[in-house]
Parts: structure tokens; sequence; C-alpha cells
């Protein structure tokens, strides 16, 4: 039977080594007692084997609903960042950057919905979130990571899906001197432009001084990626655009008929078809310090400071095509659902355009943390840390900003969407040259444009946590635990736009300033050649490159505003200043208690924890307003915002304030020795997104038709809440081996859902279907020509509408432009559930082993595609699985895992997409990995690493498949290398 003695048990004590490794974690150094009571789900990497087996004692042991992966060997932790490792973790799933894990969904519940930890902190987010990038953090120096899926009294809100606690090491909790160090060479098979091998090298080091009062610690790594990123998008898809009258030879129609023979539905046209190549640098340095200090027993003082740089290069190649619709549509195809899967498409221009970014993350951790077990029925915890997480897409240090060049031309017949075979849809131009290809002497200078938008994050927190065992009162009571918290937390940022610099347009031409030899002309083949289609299938065939910064010089040089008046180029992002800024403070302040008890019922052992946690938080957020006067019309393609010139902006400040209760109770029941209950319910929540509390209003800044967009904040949001209820049984039916079923259940109220209103803003006129527009397509359709979107352009300069630039403004006479404004508003509530299944089997003493798990979730929380109704659906909610084979004996370990994700709802609202904010969707994504260590002797570890080894790609669709929005291709990635450990 269970130990339950109501005093510190053995089992405790025993629970708080194998897990933490760390005093100064909130879950586990607060009170060594509560790790009994702790669901937890361990995958140890030294002795996979023996860290399965451990896994399943602390699960069986456990009653809470708390998973956890720990590191046993110093410096050694699985996969190649945290996020990959916290998908083994059943009911977590992972969204992927660049190749890589990035952030987390939890059981259905995507980033936004979990809240991220250091040793129990609460981390400031990456960029204008509140999620955590954890590829940005490296394993090194890691030694626990802890997954909460039930609300718990003594840790901070915010997660409603889960809270991760990151769990660093700590000198004192491992005495004596302990050393680590690895170097590993990667080979990234997408690689073409930088280094084929990159280096990653770290250190691990701990050491204890005067008989164990003194310790140090640190831990180092750093990494260099280099890789390239193949990928082809779509913006947006409109619905229900204008349709010209065409000769019914030129439609297909492959919608439902109503009685009357007419055609009924929705249908849906791509708003532009791009196609890229990347090239990326990532280099990633991770370092922690930490000083220990015991100057009496019972008594830690830790000081630890955590500190990370990511820096992101990248070179960026792109061509493609920008639609307009109406008189411009020439044929189209439409499916069953009303996707256009053809369209010919005449009017605008085509591109080939290139990037240059380099973004650096930096974020810091300064903390201190008193622990102090006053007698056997006190103890105390006061922590403090101060943090700050820094985004600047501006580290190029010659650029200063975010930068895009955009040449091309506008000399096209037509242009032809098509989706009708293949993976990727084909976008083929015919030019005016009689062919489907511009020459190099053709391409033109369109515009460019030059970003820096500079974001910070901050968060200072003071936590008090006490804790009373209780050894007075025979009535199965364990401990009371209580504390306080105030948490200050900021983020904001500021961007300035250079505007559309040299032109826009290409009237007047400058094709005399680009030489042909600028240019060099390339095939297509190895392009996209996962995806059926791409490769030397794909059309276009070809695409152009060219170098950035001799495209910058020679416009520099040529289009200067005695050539083309204001709108001369210019590479400075701040070439009329700051455009927009915006800040959020929020303050929380709470107080909790918690309880746990022990106690037989029925000859049945029972733990019971119970708590309450409440929660006040302020909000004031700041913005600057500029002041939109008029939008010009500069080029067929080209519509931009003008603003009021001099003079201060204006500052909107906005409050808001809400409160709210979470209690929680976690039971378990041993029914037999081999057969436990539990049973979970509790409130949790997470806050609205940042950049949805941020009040004031923007508009595009680049208007162009379709594509009339602006967004207003909501400073009085409420947060997200949910009820939870989760119930598991478990079997353990050997050694080391076990089955559990778990069911969950969530219902969140409060859900925030963007709504897009179209609205009017007086003084913002449109010239787009004006009188003066009209009559040029009356005056172009009278000569029996297409009134294209270039057409209309031109009569309405020869009508003599043009200004002395050649640009055409907005009159009086032209109706209100009308805006898509989205703002997000609290509405009603959903509900998820689903069911959690995992399986763990080792055959006897053979070494091979096997472990299984996986989620299924529903809900009424779903995307709704026939719909153009806007939606608040909920997120990053799908299925997921785990398989993990692996071989260990005599020093040889073999591991082979697969992670998979089934279809999910990116968000709502695509960037060139209509007003009725259609969705974007992932397909289903799955990966196999494999790893494979020596030990050559106690001291030196060979391993092998294989990452991706299926070459899975990505890719995304709208409302329906057929609505391509993006496919993405890396391929998989080596990595040999050899670790040194001393102790």
């Amino acid at each position: 039977m269970n130990n339950k003695q109501f005093n510190k048990s053995k089992l405790a004590v025993q629970l708080s080594l194998a897990i933490a490794m760390n005093a100064g974690m909130v879950s586990i150094a607060q009170a060594e007692e509560q790790q009994a009571a702790e669901k937890v789900e361990v995958i140890e990497v030294k002795g996979i084997r023996g860290s399965l087996i451990r896994s399943m004692d602390l699960k069986r042991s456990a009653s809470g609903v708390m998973d956890a992966i720990s590191a046993e060997e110093m410096g050694k932790f699985p996969d190649t960042n945290l996020a990959e490792s916290l998908q083994r973790i059943t009911g977590v799933s992972v969204s992927r950057a660049n190749g890589e894990g990035s952030q987390i969904t939890v059981r259905g519940f995507g980033p936004d919905f979990n809240l991220v930890t250091l040793n129990g902190r609460q981390m400031p987010g990456t960029g204008n979130t509140r999620s955590y990038n954890l590829e940005n953090l490296a394993a090194e120096g890691v030694s626990a990571l802890e997954v909460y899926k039930t609300g718990r009294a003594d840790v901070p809100s915010g997660g409603l899906g889960a809270l991760v606690n990151i769990v660093t090491a700590k000198p004192l909790q491992r005495p004596g001197q302990h050393f680590s160090a690895t170097a590993k060479a990667i080979v990234d098979t997408s690689n073409e432009a930088g280094d084929d091998v990159t280096p990653e090298v770290s250190a691990v080091y701990s050491n204890t001084f005067a008989d164990e009062t003194f310790g140090f610690g640190f831990s180092f790594s750093h990494q260099q990626r280099d890789f390239q990123k193949q990928q082809a998008n779509i913006q947006g898809w409109q619905a229900n655009v204008d349709l010209p009258d065409l000769d019914p030879s030129k439609i297909i129609d492959g919608r439902a008929e109503d009685a009357e023979g007419n055609k009924v539905g929705n249908y849906f046209f791509p708003k532009d078809m791009n196609y890229g190549i990347e090239d990326l640098e990532r280099e990633r340095t991770n370092g922690q310090v930490t000083f220990q200090y015991a100057p009496t027993n019972g008594f830690v003082a830790t000081l630890d400071y955590t500190a990370s740089l990511a820096v992101t290069g990248s070179n960026t190649v792109g061509w493609g095509i920008w639609n307009e619709f109406g008189g411009n549509i020439n044929a189209y195809e439409l499916d069953a659902n009303g996707t256009a899967v053809y369209a010919d498409i005449g009017g605008n221009d085509a591109s080939f355009t290139a990037n240059r970014n380099t973004t650096e993350v930096e974020a810091r951790s300064l903390g201190l943390n008193l622990d102090w077990q006053i007698n056997d029925n006190w103890h105390v915890e006061l922590d403090y840390h101060d943090s700050k997480n820094e985004t600047d897409n501006g580290a190029d240090k010659g650029l200063g900003s975010d930068g895009q060049i955009i040449l091309g031309s506008d000399q096209l017949l037509t242009k032809i969407y098509d989706y009708r075979q293949g993976e990727v849809p084909h976008a083929n131009v015919l030019w005016k040259n009689g062919t489907n290809e511009l020459m190099a002497s053709e391409i033109d200078s369109n515009f460019s444009q030059f970003i820096h938008s500079p974001g910070e994050a901050t968060v200072e927190q003071l936590q008090l946590d006490t804790t009373w065992f209780n050894d007075s009162f025979d009535i199965g009571l364990v401990s009371v635990q209580f504390g306080a918290a105030r948490t200050e937390q900021s983020t904001g940022g500021y961007e300035a736009w250079s505007g559309l610099r040299g032109g826009p347009g290409f009237n007047p031409s400058f094709k005399e300033i680009f030489p042909d030899s600028m240019f060099t002309r390339h095939e297509t083949g190895d392009l996209l050649d996962q995806f059926a289609g791409g490769g030397s299938d794909l059309q276009p065939g070809y695409y152009y490159t060219y170098d950035f910064d001799e495209a910058i010089a020679r416009q520099l040089a040529y289009l200067t505003e005695d050539v083309i008046g204001a709108d001369y180029y210019s590479a400075d992002a701040y070439f009329d200043g700051i455009d927009s800024q915006s800040r959020v403070d929020e303050t929380t302040d709470s107080i909790y208690l918690q309880s746990k008890w022990e106690f037989e019922f029925s000859d049945y052992f029972v733990q019971i924890n119970a708590g309450l946690r409440y929660e006040q938080t302020d909000v004031t957020s700041v913005v600057r307003q500029r002041v939109e006067t008029q939008v010009n019309w500069d080029s067929p393609s080209e519509w931009i915002m003008q603003y009021a010139a001099g003079g201060d902006d204006n500052f909107l400040t906005q409050q808001g304030d809400y409160d709210i209760l979470l209690p929680m109770i976690d039971v378990r029941f041993d029914l037999t020795e081999d057969l436990i209950a539990r049973a979970s319910w509790g409130k949790t929540m997470s806050r609205a997104p940042l950049s949805n509390l941020a009040g004031g209003r923007s508009l595009s800044g680049s208007p162009k038709p379709g594509a009339r967009t602006g967004s207003r904040g909501n400073t009085n949001l409420l947060p997200f809440e949910s009820t939870n209820l989760d119930f598991s049984l478990e079997y353990y039916y050997n050694e080391g081996s076990y089955a559990s079923l778990g069911y969950f259940k969530k219902e969140v109220d409060n859900f925030i859902q963007t709504t897009i209103t179209q609205t009017t803003i007086e003084g913002l006129y449109d010239i787009y279907n004006g009188p003066r527009y009209k009559q040029a397509i009356a005056d172009i359709e009278a000569r029996g020509e297409q009134a294209t979107s270039d057409a209309i352009f031109a009569q309405m300069l020869a009508n003599g509408h043009g200004n002395a630039d050649g640009k055409i403004e907005p009159s009086s006479d032209d109706p209100l432009m009308v805006w898509n404004i989205s703002q997000p508003q609290n509405t009603d509530s959903k509900s998820v559930d689903g069911f959690e299944v995992a399986v763990q089997h080792l055959f006897g003493e053979t070494g091979f082993g096997l472990g299984v798990n996986a989620t299924f979730v529903d809900g009424d929380v779903e995307f709704d595609s026939e719909s153009l109704v806007q939606q608040a659906p909920l997120t990053g909610l799908s299925d997921s699985a785990n398989f993990q084979a692996f071989y260990e004996k005599d020093g040889l370990s073999v591991k082979l895992t697969y992670a998979w994700r089934d279809a999910y709802l990116i968000g709502v609202g695509q960037a060139q997409g209509s007003a009725d904010a259609p969705p974007q969707y992932a397909k289903s994504y799955g990966q196999w990995d494999v790893s494979v260590n020596y030990d050559i002797d106690e001291q030196f570890t060979v391993f092998f690493e294989g990452i991706n080894l299926n070459n899975e790609t990505e890719q995304g669709y709208g409302r329906y498949e057929e609505q391509f929005l993006f496919a993405r291709q890396y391929g998989p990635r080596y990595s040999v290398g050899v670790r040194y450990t001393f102790e």
C-alpha cells in the first residue's frame, strides 16, 4: 500500500531528487512533500530503459496532471531544441519555423494559450506576442521541462492549454564537480549558399565549495545552421469578386445549379501567386551563470542570469504575379466549391524581387531566489526576476532595416493561374514580346520598400510562497500553501516605413539603368521538386536573380528627386519618420491558497490537492495615431496613403481592467496495486493577445483595390476562461510497461473573435469606381478595347486627371473609400474535449522497447468553410501522435521517433483575403528522426543524429484544399559529434 505518513515521506524526497535537480523551481522546491502529488511522465536521456521505468513509477504514484521530460546527464537533452523535446509528451504538438519546432500546441490549444516560465518565472514573449519561441533557447543547462495541463493555484496564470516550466540546473542539487562538453558538425542538405558543414559546441560545468555551502555553475552553447527554404505562396483569396460579361466558351463553372439553371454558391479568386528561394544563416548563442549560497541548514540563496541571442539573416529571391479582377478577367474555371482552379487575367504586372533581412532576438533574465526551510512546519520562498526580450529586424548593419526590391514589367498581355493538377499552382505570363519569358533587357524598376520594426517585451515579477506542514492535527491534512505575487508586464515597439520608393510603377520606364549583365537566368529544375508539379514541371520554368546592393546603388544614383520628384529613391526606413508606435502595460496582483490531503476511503488510498487563486489585472495602452489625408493612385498597380505633413502625431491612451477567480482540485484513487484512477477539475485562463489590446486605429499604407484593410484594438478585452475536467485510468501490467487512457473537456468563455467591419472614413475618397474612373471605362469600351486597370489608369491620365507628377488624386466627387477594419471582441463560449492514449512496452531484457501515444480532440470550435460569416474558431486544434522505438545495450543506444500532427487551423484572416476573414489551414505533417549513441568509455560518447529523414514538406490552404496558400520545402539534416563527461 501507499505511504500515508503526513510528515515528509521517503517517497516525496525520492521524487524530488529524480525529477527536479533544481532547488529553485516552483513546482518542486517549494516543498519536497508535494512531489508525490504531481502526475509526472519523465523521459530521461541516460539509460532509455531505466528512464522509462522511472517514468512509469512516477506516473503511477502521482495524483495531479503534470508531465515532464528530464535530462539525467549534464549537457544532454533529447532533440535539437526544447520545442521538439516537448512534442514527445502526450497531447503536445509543435508548429514549425524554418524547419525546426518553434511553438507548442497542447490538447488543441495553440501558442497564445500556453504560458512559458523559467524556473517558475513568467517569461516575456517573442515579438508582439505572449508566445515564447522555444527554438531560441538551447537545451544545454536545462535539467527538466514541466508541462502543467490542468490548473494549479501555486503557479502563474496564463496557460489555458498548459503552463510549461523550463527548469535549469542548480549546483547545490548535485554536489561536487561536474563537467560536460559537446562538439557537433551539422550538415543541412538544403544548403546552397552557406557553409556545407556548420558547428555546434556546448559546455556545462558545476561545482560546490566550502563544505557544499557555495555552488557555482554555468552553461554555454553556440550553434550555426546554414540552410535554404524553397516556397510558393498566395497571400489571400477574394470571395465573390466582380466578374465581367464573358463569352460562355471562356467559362467553366462546376458549381451546382438551382431550378432555373443559375449557378449557386460563392466563388473565389487568388489575389496573387508567388515563388521564392530563401537562403538563411542562423546563429544561436545561449548562456547561464548560477551562484548559490547556503550559509545555514535549510536556507539557500540562488542568483542566476540567463541570456540568449538568436540572429537569423536571410537573402530571398522571388517572382510572381498580382491580380485585380473585374474587367481584367479574360477566362476562368471554377470547381464544385467555387474555387478558381484556372484564371486568365490581364493587366497589372509581374515581378522579380530581392529581399534582405537580419533579425536579432536577444533575451536576458536576472533572478534572485531565497529559499528557507525555517523548521519542520514552515517553508518560505521569495523570488524576484527582471526579464527582457528584444526583437530587431534591422540588425543588418549596412541596411538597418528589412529591405525589399521589386523589379519587373507591366508589358504583358495576360497572366495564367493554373492549379488543375499537381500540388503547386502555376503562374505563366504571356508578354508583349510574343513569348512567355521576359528578357533581361526588358526588366524595369517598380519600387522598393524598407521597414524597421523593433520591439521589446519585459516582465518584472515578485513572488512570495509560504507552506505550513501539518503534524499537529490527525485529520488527513498534509500541508497548506499560500502566497502572493505582483507581475508587471510591458510590450511595445514602433515601425518606420520608407513608403514605396522609386516610382512606384513602370511609368516612366527606367529599363536603361539596369544592364543585362546584372541579371542571371535560372531554370526551376530543383525548385520545390518534392511536390508534384514542381521542379522542371513548374511554370514559369525560369527566374532571374540579381545583386541586392547593386540594384539599390543603381536606383539611388538614377532615381533622384530631380528625375521623379517626391517619390525619389531612398533606402531609409525613416524617410518620413516613425509611422506607427504602440505600447501595452499590464500589472497583475495575485494571491492564492492551496492544500494537500491524504487519507483512506473504504480501503482505497486517496490523495487530494485543492486550491484557489485570485488575480486583478490593470491594462494601459498607448498608441501613436497618424493623420491620414487621402489615397493617391500612383500607378496601375499601386495606391498610396498620404499623411498630414508637419505637426506632432497624436498619442491615444486607453485603459482596461478585470479580475478573475481560479479554483482547482485534483483527486487520485488507488483502486488496486496495478490500477489507478485520477480526476481533476479547475479553471485556467489565457490573456488576450497583446496586439489585440493595443487601442487606436491603423490603415494600410498601400490600399490597393481588394486590400483596403485596417485594424482597431480593444483594451477592454477580457481573458479566455476555461473550466476543465480530466479523468484518467492507468494499468501497470509489467515492469516498465503500462497502458493509460485519459479524457479531458474544456469549456472556454469569453472567446475572442476578430470582426471585420466595412466602414468609410470621412475625407478619404476613392478614385476606384468614381465618376472619372467610370468615364475612362466607357471611353475604352467605346473603342472596343478591354478595360484593364492599366488601360483605365492611362485613360484617366489622357483625360487630364493626373497631377504634375503623373499621379491621380481623389476628388470630392468620388465615393468614400470602403475599408475592412478588423477589431477583436469577446464573444460566446465554446467547448473542446478529447482522449489521450499512451502505451509503453519493454521487451524483457532484450534491450528493445516501444512507446506510442496519441491525442484525439474535437469540439464546437471548428471553422465552417461554407459560410462567409466571420467566425471565431479555435486555432491549432488537431489530433496528434508520437512513436518511439529503441534498442539499448552494451553502450549502444539507437532511438527512432516519429511525430505526426493532423491538419489544423493556423488562423483566421489572410493578408490579402476578403472581408469574410477566410481561414488558413496547415496540412498534416509527419517527421521521422533518429539518434545513435555509442559509449567509447565512461567519459567519451560518439553520436549521430538524423532530422526529418523523410524530407517532409509543409503545405497550407484556405477554405478548401484547392485554395492553395503555401508550400515549403527544406530537406533532411544530419549531425555527428562527440561528448566528453567528467565527474
